[in-house]
């Protein structure tokens, strides 16, 4: 059976389990909350601009726009603007972030179709779980050649998502997997630009057509997938068939990881770690981080000097919660807070070491002092209880633009109001 048959055959029976809705329900309120926190963004800006005036019909909500835009410049703009901060949910089976890819198809297909709130989340689970299969399927060696999996193997999630809503049939959607395949894109080599968001609005956007596509009777070869010269072959893909063993039985989005700190995912461990500690920071001699490997590459900023540059040090950011900063607010990683004299004096007193033994969602943290030191771990694949996450989300949402908005779109995604949905992003 072809890659496209196995995903359709997936999207076409799966039943999915009410602890994996009760994830996505916390994912699509995550989702909305950094999408509404974006929307000033510039990447936000310039699409709204630019796509907004394109014309069509008014089929989906744009974040902090009145009026509605054609379903697949709805997916395109919001996709990017929910990931325009880097602050949404990760996945590390295949390090790929599934909500902006496939959430604003979902939702720019629920309004075209005027879809109910239980279908669009069943359908964002279905193209979610789906984009993570892809993106393991296409393995690391995919990621290491330079392909963006968040906006890759997120075009074919989007693409799933999309199909549910339409009622497309098994044979459809392998027609639209298989057009997808030729418009899925999305370079590493756009990080630090405005062209990361931009790869994750274009994999929505690309899902949405596709789907419609193929509901209009478009055909494509199946075997673009994983035949000769097909999407795995030509993308340095490890065309690992065992990505879909379990699929539909085990959700792999129950285990996705969400950031409760507004900074680069490869901190996030070392900050679980610190969370809970309650110090004199000024009473620290020295701090070692041990972290796995692949994040000195990435989040090793020995000296920030911006606030941009903060979000990427361990150095720095450890300073920051040892001070009790809050490293969930945006407003924290300011230019002006690195030249703060204590951070910066605790900054130069910490060491980041490399640990092979650790995963790359672990860290240890060992605090000396005069007399005593400590050591204390952090694991994000520690699985918090439902009501923990939900309650750090809420908080996060707060931190981002207040209690009053965030209780109000809380609420409206637990009763499953996509009208309401829609209206609370378009106001935002």
């Amino acid at each position: 059976m072809s890659v496209a048959a196995r995903l359709a055959s997936f999207a076409s029976t799966a039943t999915p389990s009410e602890s994996a809705l009760q994830i996505m329900r916390l994912s699509l309120f995550d989702w909305a909350a950094v999408a509404i926190a974006g929307r000033e963004e510039p990447v936000a800006r310039i699409l709204r601009d630019v796509e907004g005036s394109s014309g069509g019909p008014a089929d989906a909500s744009v974040v902090g726009v009145t009026g509605k835009q054609p379903a697949k410049i709805a997916a395109l703009i919001n996709g990017a603007t929910s990931h325009s901060l880097d602050y949404d949910d990760t996945h590390f089976d295949h390090i790929g972030h599934p909500s902006v890819a496939v959430i604003p198809a979902a939702l720019a297909l629920a309004e075209k179709t005027q879809a109910t709130g239980p279908d669009l989340l069943e359908a964002a689970l279905i193209g979610a779980e789906a984009s993570v299969a892809a993106g393991v399927w296409l393995g690391r060696s995919h990621y290491q050649a330079g392909f963006h999996q968040t906006a890759t193997a997120g075009a074919f999630g989007a693409t799933i998502a999309a199909a549910k809503l339409l009622y497309l049939n098994a044979k459809q959607i392998e027609h639209a997997l298989a057009l997808v395949s030729t418009r899925a894109s999305g370079l590493k080599a756009q990080f630090g630009t405005m062209g990361k968001p931009l790869n994750a609005g274009i994999a929505s956007s690309n899902g949405v057509e596709a789907a419609l596509l193929a509901a209009a009777g478009m055909t494509s070869d199946p075997a673009a997938l994983d035949g000769s010269q097909g999407f795995a072959e030509t993308h340095a893909g490890m065309a690992d068939t065992t990505a879909f063993d379990g699929l539909g039985d085990d959700w792999r989005m129950e285990r996705v990881s969400y950031k409760f700190h507004a900074c680069c995912h490869g901190l996030h461990a070392m900050l679980e770690a610190v969370r809970d500690v309650q110090v004199d920071p000024s009473a620290i001699r020295k701090v070692v981080i041990h972290t796995h490997p692949r994040w000195l590459t990435v989040c090793n900023q020995p000296a920030p000097q911006t606030g941009l540059e903060a979000k990427f040090s361990f150095r720095f950011v450890v300073a920051l919660a040892l001070y009790d900063h809050d490293t969930g607010a945006l407003e924290t990683y300011s230019d002006h807070i690195c030249r703060d004299p204590d951070l910066v004096r605790l900054r130069d007193k910490v060491t980041v070491q490399e640990d092979a033994s650790l995963t790359e969602v672990q860290a240890r943290v060992e605090l000396t002092f005069d007399n005593e030191s400590s050591v204390l771990n952090g694991d994000l694949d520690q699985n918090l209880m439902i009501a923990e996450k939900k309650d750090r989300l809420r908080h996060k949402a707060q931190s981002l633009f207040g209690p009053d908005l965030a209780e109000h779109l809380h609420r409206t995604i637990e009763a499953g109001d996509v009208d309401g949905l829609a209206a609370v992003l378009r106001g935002a």
